[in-house]
């Protein structure tokens, strides 16, 4: 069988290499081989992107439209979408309706990017000034742009897409469970008229990563906390580690606050930044949790492919060793989702892989370490929170949904410097307006705002 090819892409053109990886699917199952890049090509890469410079100019808004629109529906490189979507699932182990939304979801991001770029710049700040005045101009704060993409969830690549629509030269270095997402993308975006000096796509191991931070002008590093830690203090990297999600749930426990707090856990299989990993309660921790465990043990195990699968599957010694580690970092709280499950909660579904069932672990106090514990699957922790506490136990969240509370309240949760979005009522976690930052305004990352005078003639 001739497995698909992914190749590396320098500079908008694709190119081989002497060292390949080949991806399996979650069952062992061989899917491609990706060309790889080695630490010394990352740097050369970014080199003659240097050389090159960029161009005067951005891609307009329709080029981003017609990015968004091939992305969703065009053969590229080989590969139409239903193909896509089904070696994504197979290889990041999401369900396929999940593989499925991200088309029309990164579709949607590239229609409005236009919008995005122009809403994240401020009022005061131009692209020009005329002769005789001194104002403000928004530039970069560089050329070159690394991107340490994830493999987590098709979806999150849109967010180095704004990169491309600010001038920068991107360089993308693939998680190793999903190249086939940025190759698709960049596929679509050199297809919709991207400069290709704007676009390299670089699949390789840590070293090449490293390399490209190392390298480049600025880098958007998702990654563990772990990874976060690595750059810590490093003003040129922007990084994106867990979101650590929560909801506060005040007053009755309705059937549309569960609905709103099971629909944070377990949308997308739990695989975004934006699922919750924990909600706080004024009320009864342990009768809060069975409700969530009972309404969770309905999503559906099965094979990626499967269209009623709900949960992610990864290979059988994976699933089972991050349950075991789940279980070492309890700390005395109480999975009441785990007595649901008759045959464990990993399902083996009979071709070396396993799916995660849900995890509902519920705290005796609201410092539990387990509220700062997020894993690749639909888990939450559930502990008591006091009103005399404040919001001190929910910092470090990137989204927060607040059910049964008040404006007061949620302004009181926006004033919290480390919670980064705030919800009031019941929208999921994950719920998101068209210019509505994600963690900031991540324009206000890659550009700044600096003075600018011409003489007058």
């Amino acid at each position: 069988m001739t497995l698909h090819r992914i190749p590396l892409v320098r500079a908008g053109v694709p190119a081989s290499s002497a060292e390949t990886a080949r991806l399996d699917a979650v069952d062992g199952t061989p899917l491609a081989l990706v060309d790889q890049a080695p630490p010394l090509l990352a740097t050369l890469t970014v080199a003659d992107l240097r050389r090159r410079g960029p161009s005067g100019t951005a891609p307009d808004a329709e080029v981003f439209r017609r990015a968004g629109e091939l992305f969703a529906t065009a053969e590229l490189d080989g590969i139409g979408p239903e193909r896509y979507c089904e070696l994504q699932a197979r290889s990041a182990g999401i369900p396929i309706s999940t593989a499925r939304r991200s088309l029309a979801d990164i579709r949607e991001v590239c229609t409005h990017m236009g919008e995005r770029v122009e809403a994240e710049r401020p009022p005061g700040a131009g692209s020009d000034v005329e002769a005789g005045r001194i104002e403000a101009v928004w530039a970069r704060r560089g050329d070159v742009l690394a991107v340490i993409a994830p493999g987590n969830n098709p979806g999150v690549h849109v967010q180095w897409i704004q990169g491309l629509a600010l001038g920068y030269q991107l360089v993308i270095r693939p998680g190793s469970k999903d190249p086939f997402t940025p190759a698709r993308l960049v596929a679509a975006l050199l297809a919709a008229g991207v400069e290709p000096a704007h676009l390299s796509l670089l699949p390789g191991g840590h070293a090449t990563a490293d390399a490209l931070v190392r390298a480049a002008d600025l880098s958007l590093v998702f990654g563990s906390d772990d990874a976060v830690r690595a750059y810590a203090g490093d003003r040129t990297v922007i990084p994106r580690g867990p979101g650590l999600s929560k909801l506060l749930q005040l007053g009755e426990l309705t059937e549309q606050a569960l609905d709103t707090i099971c629909t944070s856990v377990g949308y997308d299989a739990g695989m975004r930044c934006t699922n919750a990993s924990a909600v706080f309660t004024d009320g009864d921790p342990m009768a809060v949790g069975a409700a969530i465990a009972a309404r969770l043990a309905r999503l559906v195990p099965g094979p990626p492919l499967s269209p009623e699968a709900q949960l992610p599957v990864m290979p059988i010694g994976r699933a089972t060793a991050m349950r075991a580690h789940l279980d070492a970092r309890r700390a005395g709280a109480v999975d009441v989702a785990a007595p649901l499950y008759p045959d464990g909660p990993v399902t083996d579904l009979g071709d070396g892989s396993a799916a995660m069932r849900p995890a509902v672990l519920v705290c005796d106090r609201p410092d539990h370490p387990g509220a700062a514990i997020e894993l690749p699957f639909p888990c939450v922790w559930v502990l008591p929170w006091d009103p005399t506490e404040g919001f001190a136990p929910l910092r470090n969240t990137l989204a927060l949904t607040i059910l049964g509370g008040d404006r007061k309240l949620a302004v009181e949760a926006l004033r919290e410097p480390t919670i980064r979005k705030v919800l009031l009522g019941p929208l999921p976690t994950f719920s998101a307006g068209t210019t509505s930052p994600h963690d900031g305004f991540l324009g206000h990352e890659l550009m700044e705002a600096r003075g600018y005078g011409v003489a007058a003639e």
